[in-house]
């Protein structure tokens, strides 16, 4: 992230005058809740996008500490106060966690998991009941030893059904028992298929798998297609992480060398990740605007009123020819791309596309987009809310990732809350999901009708429509997120 004078201390230091001190009251172990509070209202009330939103978040809303730790105490635990206190209705990406460890380890691709990438659906008889199917499996895992395979179905685990709660939106989700099921170390999946009545029904053959800790690379497929003489790149791409920057720029070296003419960029199941890392990959497909505008930041009025007097270039994301290590990046100098999107297509990803639209032709085949145009970022409980290990608070690890920016594209356009809606639309067909990379899998054989203008009138479009409800990363600290990867050195501000 770029920097901008140091100035901002100055600027918001009398704001936070008043954090100096610490309460320890309401002890928690070596930590109360009202110290953990105190870090959480500092943190939102300088960077949280939606600050004007939130009266309490008014610098002068509070006449005295007393008055402030009143209504902090007024919330029972760090949980409440955030998401009950402090976030706005409308917010859904923002969130806390009582171990930042884990959060860091999600952004880095660790996890515990058999190897199954799953959604899940309701079952269409019963809304009670729910049914998962194999989006992909991690190689080299349990579930890939195990022969579990994309497309399989199972309703059961350990012989219990997969049930659902009934939300208040109306809207459902996986019931607790459920998700305790899916989270054992050792559990057994019990396989169904349908019917000719298109009802699922149990085949009576069971699968036992272990979780075991992975890490996933992010770049799952890239190869080069040859489909009627043209050649044509193809890459799933499945998490924007920054620790697999090397790996993603390998890909495009590869795509390089193939001589590619076109790219199909696969973001069906990718929920987002680090927005340095979609910049790069704009760079690395295109090439021809280095240093052009990608987006052009929004942060709170007050630190975008800090930049803006400081250095407003900080608010500007821009094409770039190096990736995190200093490699040199491998661009492809298109002028076209088909991106493949669904309801699990989100944040960075969109980022990818928005980014690009003033610049080249981007075509997206599949379904409607998350809708998710802001940016987060890690606030620890330290004296400038970075991981400054010499003031990083020993006594928890808690920390606190809101939204702090939105943005806009360089042609001025905003992305759409309700997504973005494909050119082509298709549907995944539960009944038909294909191999990935497959140049007959549904989604891109229609990307590839697009590339060589093929008639498409030819394909199965209809199967079983299913809803789809979630899938198994919103399990993940990372789900649906778009983080800059480290506070910006000028934002460091002394609490």
């Amino acid at each position: 992230m770029k920097k901008i004078a140091s100035s901002l201390l100055i600027l918001f230091f009398a704001l936070f005058s008043l954090s100096c001190s610490t309460d320890r009251d309401d002890e928690l172990g070596p930590v109360s809740f009202l110290e953990i509070k105190n870090f959480i209202y500092d943190g939102m009330q300088l960077y949280y996008l939606y600050k004007p939103e939130v009266p309490e978040l008014a610098n002068d809303f509070f006449e005295s500490r007393e008055e402030r730790n009143d209504f902090l105490n007024s919330f029972d635990t760090p949980e409440n106060f955030f998401y009950n206190g402090l976030v706005t209705p409308g917010d859904r990406f923002s969130f806390i966690t009582d171990d930042y460890r884990e959060l860091e380890r999600s952004f880095a691709g660790i996890s515990k998991t058999s190897g199954i990438e799953y959604g899940l659906s309701l079952d269409r008889n019963d809304p009670n009941f729910a049914f998962a199917w194999v989006r992909y499996v991690l190689p080299e895992t349990p579930a890939s030893a195990a022969g579990v395979e994309r497309g399989m179905l199972f309703n059961s685990v350990n012989g219990e059904r997969l049930t659902t709660t009934a939300n208040a939106d109306g809207t459902y989700s996986l019931s607790a028992r459920s998700r305790e099921l899916l989270n054992l170390d050792v559990f057994s999946i019990d396989l169904a298929e349908f019917d000719t009545n298109d009802n699922l029904q149990p085949t009576g053959v069971s699968i036992d798998l272990t979780q075991v800790e992975y890490t996933e690379n992010p770049v799952f497929i890239a190869k080069t297609l040859t489909v009627n003489t043209r050649k044509i790149g193809y890459l799933m791409y499945n998490a924007y992480r920054r620790n697999f920057d090397v790996q993603l720029n390998n890909a495009f070296a590869q795509f390089k060398a193939d001589g590619i003419e076109d790219l199909v960029l696969d973001l069906r199941y990718n929920g987002g990740g680090s927005v340095e890392t979609a910049i790069d990959l704009t760079s690395m497909i295109t090439g021809q605007f280095n240093g052009q505008v990608i987006t052009k930041q929004r942060w709170n009025p007050e630190v975008q009123a800090v930049f803006e007097a400081g250095n407003p270039e900080n608010l500007l994301d821009r094409f770039d020819n190096s990736i995190s290590n200093k490699d040199a990046i491998n661009s492809l100098n298109l002028t076209r791309l088909f991106v493949i999107t669904t309801g699990s297509t989100a944040s960075a990803s969109e980022l990818t596309i928005i980014g690009l639209k003033p610049y080249i032709e981007v075509k997206t085949i599949g379904t409607t987009t998350v809708g998710k145009f802001e940016a987060s970022l890690t606030l620890y409980d330290s004296d400038d809310f970075s991981r400054n290990d010499r003031s990083l608070n020993p006594r928890h690890f808690y920390a606190i990732q809101p939204l702090v920016y939105t943005y806009e594209n360089s042609a001025g356009t905003v992305g759409p809350p309700t997504g973005i809606i494909p050119d082509f639309e298709l549907r995944e067909n539960l009944t038909n999901l294909g191999v990935l990379g497959d140049e007959n899998e549904p989604l891109l054989s229609l990307a590839l009708d697009q590339i060589l203008g093929r008639s498409p009138s030819g394909k199965t479009r209809s199967g079983i429509k299913f809803e789809h409800f979630t899938a198994v990363e919103n399990q993940s600290p990372d789900f649906q997120r778009m983080y800059i990867d480290n506070l910006p050195e000028a934002l460091q501000n002394k609490r």
